[in-house]
């Protein structure tokens, strides 16, 4: 956390809440690391390895050559998407945009794996055409380009590890970069296969596993970031547990309103109501209780809300408001 800070509002009244609170506490939030560069050798590298396996997939009449460089392609694309959406998440808030531009990262996300199912679709045609129309191909051709692919995809899935544990924007271009490298390889395998054994079917078939392999890789992304874009609480929080941690501070008779969600890829929010009856214990309470929150869970931008009634006048009390 980067440093915290909680405010005082005793007594004030909350007019979308319709009651009085006795203390309404915030604590700040920590900033992803910056893969500004990254993004920048990645989108160069991966770039020129398009136009380079695409000419040779033409020449060398390979489908899962041309299947390889249409997937590196929406790699590129992808991996511009999150790079702007990194940069973007970075701007200040403004009065209108009070969380600033920090949910683009997750539209990236989502973004990302959608572009990557609408390749695999191109592919899956192709292939199926292929299969029906087997036709030869430059197979030493082929398993050169695709040596290199493993080269700079590998590369390039490097530079973003360091982050895939805790950004799904980057997560997503290092599943890319990984999920590419391992697809080149198998295109390596395939066309050496077919160099011993003639069988043009292999080149087709290699095109199918590659679909599978990124439509298996992308499913994950997709699921989380359609929950992150919903603001589903982040798989890596168990609400429950955050509820309970609450709940056993001394002197909280009962929590409402608990709210968990992804205000980007990197940072997590959260509100809550808690009722203490004794009354507000103080700002020393406030700034434990956030403190604790980020070092347990990770929610580095939280807002508690003291309530000394039995929340019995609160409009958010019961379970089915939101």
């Amino acid at each position: 956390m980067q440093g915290s800070h909680h405010h005082d509002h005793s007594d004030h009244d909350h007019a979308h809440h319709g009651n009085d609170h006795g203390a309404h506490g915030h604590c700040g939030h920590a900033h992803a690391t910056d893969f500004g560069r990254a993004f920048l050798i990645g989108i160069g590298l991966n770039s020129a390895f398009v136009l380079v396996e695409a000419g040779y997939g033409f020449a060398a009449n390979s489908t899962a050559l041309l299947a390889d460089a249409g997937h590196n392609l929406s790699d590129v694309l992808g991996l511009v998407v999150a790079w702007i959406a990194a940069v973007l998440s970075r701007r200040p808030p403004t009065p209108r945009l009070t969380y600033g531009l920090r949910k683009t990262s997750i539209l990236a996300a989502l973004v990302n794996a959608i572009l990557l199912l609408v390749a695999c679709g191109a592919i899956l045609l192709e292939a199926i055409q292929r299969l029906i129309h087997p036709e030869p191909i430059a197979s030493l051709t082929v398993m050169v380009v695709a040596a290199i692919g493993i080269v700079i995809n590998g590369i390039t899935a490097w530079l973003f590890a360091s982050g895939r544990k805790t950004d799904l924007n980057i997560r997503g271009a290092y599943l890319h970069m990984m999920a590419d490298a391992a697809v080149s390889l198998g295109v390596v395998l395939a066309a050496a296969a077919m160099m011993m054994t003639g069988w043009l079917w292999l080149d087709p078939a290699m095109s199918l596993v590659i679909v599978a392999v990124i439509v298996w890789g992308t499913w994950g992304l997709l699921r989380e970031s359609t929950a992150m874009t919903l603001a589903a609480v982040p798989s890596g929080i168990d609400p429950a547990a955050v509820r309970t941690f609450l709940g056993e501070h001394p002197g909280v008779a009962s929590i409402h309103d608990l709210h968990i969600w992804p205000m980007s890829t990197t940072e997590t929010a959260l509100t809550a109501h808690l009722v203490m009856p004794a009354g507000n214990p103080g700002d020393a309470f406030l700034t434990e209780t956030c403190r604790e929150l980020q070092r347990r869970f990770g929610i580095g931008h939280a807002t508690l809300q003291i309530e000394t009634s039995d929340g019995v006048d609160c409009a958010l009390a019961p379970d089915h408001v939101v």
